[in-house]
């Protein structure tokens, strides 16, 4: 059953306004998730920050929107598929990188490593062996870079289980829906 997330900033609580208002001056809108999060106006500023300091970390946005469109497709998360595909166009992966993400991998190598290990998190609900870890680190990447990697994925769970509890209508340009893992 969904929630009544509230159709604009007005009528949203006096300690969320403010909040979305500066995701509207960022995006230009209030994407449906952010309005969700905001019936809690806790959980939206946790969200936020969240999303700004990983979005300020070493990963580079092509790279956190992969693991986006991996971890959504782990959870089976329609509007963060959607989202987030959008983001990826955004940051200049074109469809096959995008579909690729979708699948857990990427072309390019070392990305490919750090996305399969992202998805191997989730799917595991974080039950990953030392030799997955070093695998990453073969791959070129530094410990902070995985930490950031795990990170990255907890932040997608959150906002997948918002949106699939709640049935978020999704507010992004329609894209192929999401797959579960098994």
């Amino acid at each position: 059953m969904r929630v009544a997330i509230p159709h604009s900033i007005e009528a949203s609580s006096e300690a969320a306004r403010p909040l979305l208002e500066a995701v509207a001056a960022k995006f230009g809108a209030v994407p449906n998730v952010f309005r969700l999060a905001g019936l809690s106006p806790a959980v939206l500023k946790g969200l936020l920050d969240l999303s700004g300091d990983l979005a300020g970390g070493v990963l580079a946005q092509a790279t956190r929107e992969r693991i986006s469109l991996a971890v959504a497709n782990v959870n089976g998360c329609d509007y963060c598929n959607a989202a987030h595909t959008f983001g990826a166009k955004r940051a200049g992966l074109d469809p096959a990188e995008i579909e690729a993400a979708r699948q857990g991998t990427a072309s390019d190598a070392a990305e490919a490593v750090a996305i399969a290990f992202a998805r191997k998190v989730a799917v595991s609900r974080g039950e990953v062996a030392p030799e997955d870890i070093e695998a990453v680190r073969q791959a070129g990447w530094s410990d902070g870079e995985i930490v950031e990697i795990v990170a990255n994925v907890g932040l997608n769970v959150l906002t997948n289980y918002l949106n699939e509890v709640f049935k978020t209508p999704v507010d992004f340009p329609a894209t192929a829906p999401a797959t579960r893992a098994a």
